[in-house]
């Protein structure tokens, strides 16, 4: 695959980020994330696992403009995703796990809605679905995810998976 067609793929990841279309990724697109992922679960924003999933989207979101927001105007833009992150973070992908951990970690105690510490691969297609992702995706990806195919998913692999997507870009 040349670096034209790498960087086209890695640009259409960005859709992801930006939760409200407007062309760039900000602080409000992290906490609109949060604040869908608490509607779905019925959580509180001021809870102790709601406060935690907005501490790790603030996380998230600083890490990702460390790395991307060339201009420092606290927005990425399409091109400085393609630019600053794909060029950083194809080489280092457990770089951009780590940033993304905090609030993928916080997610999935969201998720757990009885406080067990494990995450149902059900839950896992609803906090997917509650981020943008196609229900019938959702479901492949949560299946995916469930390494031991025991209906629950650990927050390494979903680390690991979350990583990849965005760094590691498949042909075809």
């Amino acid at each position: 695959m040349d670096s034209a067609e790498y960087e086209r793929k890695i640009a259409h990841r960005f859709a992801a980020f930006d939760q409200d279309g407007n062309g760039y990724i900000d602080r409000a697109d992290f906490s609109s994330a949060a604040a869908r992922l608490l509607t779905e679960f019925s959580t509180a924003a001021r809870s102790e696992r709601g406060q935690a999933l907005y501490s790790g989207a603030e996380a998230f979101w600083q890490g990702m403009a460390g790395i991307a927001d060339v201009d420092g105007d606290q927005r990425v833009t399409r091109s400085e995703f393609v630019g600053g992150a794909v060029k950083r973070l194809r080489d280092n992908p457990e770089r951009f796990a780590e940033i993304a951990r905090p609030f993928l970690r916080a997610a999935l105690a969201v998720a757990d809605e009885d406080g067990d510490g494990v995450t149902e691969t059900t839950a896992v297609e609803r906090a997917l679905q509650a981020l943008g992702a196609d229900p019938h995706v959702s479901v492949f990806v949560a299946e995916a995810l469930d390494e031991g195919r025991e209906g629950r998913v650990s927050e390494d692999a979903v680390v690991a998976a979350f990583a990849r997507y965005f760094t590691v870009v498949e042909p075809g």
